[in-house]
């Protein structure tokens, strides 16, 4: 690499001289052909953990009364759309009205379509949507395995890769995905930094 000779050092005077003169850039040269590039893979987080991570402070805007869950959509490691669940804009919110499934006495995982709220998933495919914006090919992150309608609408937006933290107990998710191709991954965390309780 051979640096310019305009480029200039300043002394405390602010008097700017060329590096040539003072000695610079013949350093500078020596020293940037023994630079050796080293690959610390474990200096920094996976893209997996880290997305699994934005995932989960996206679950904090959750107002859910009894799971709060958050999801992304990621391309090429960049950020498309979020979402979490809640319920639809303009509507008050669970935490505000009570929760409809516990006033009717809706066990968990029965009539999901008895609920004020978008599941995070919807949520985050309604976002790309509304700003026109493709998911074709692209991975999403949810902290909680989906369910089985919110598979049928990843498997139709496109999406080729799930990544979850925590289970859900529904088997005929896992059927849809096999069937369509759609890579299914669930992420642990090291370090006990997550705990599989929820």
């Amino acid at each position: 690499m051979i640096l310019e000779d305009s480029q200039y050092k300043s002394d405390e005077r602010m008097v700017k001289y060329p590096l040539e003169v003072c000695g610079l850039k013949a350093k500078l040269e020596e020293y940037l052909k023994n630079v050796k590039i080293v690959r610390k893979t474990d200096l920094r987080e996976s893209w997996d953990h880290y997305f699994m991570k934005v995932a989960m402070l996206l679950k904090e805007r959750s107002t859910c009364i009894h799971r709060k869950v958050g999801a992304l959509i990621v391309k090429n490691n960049r950020i498309l759309a979020t979402g979490y669940n809640q319920p639809p804009s303009h509507f008050p919110h669970c935490d505000e009205i009570g929760c409809i499934r516990d006033d009717l006495g809706i066990e968990s995982g029965e009539h999901q379509e008895i609920c004020y709220a978008l599941h995070a998933e919807q949520n985050a495919l309604m976002q790309a949507a509304r700003f026109g914006i493709s998911t074709d090919g692209a991975t999403m992150y949810v902290t909680h395995k989906p369910c089985s309608i919110c598979a049928r609408l990843i498997i139709n937006a496109g999406i080729k890769r799930v990544v979850y933290h925590y289970d859900y107990p529904d088997p005929l998710t896992e059927f849809l995905f096999t069937m369509t191709g759609v890579v299914v991954e669930r992420i642990s965390f090291d370090g006990g930094e997550l705990s599989e309780s929820e």
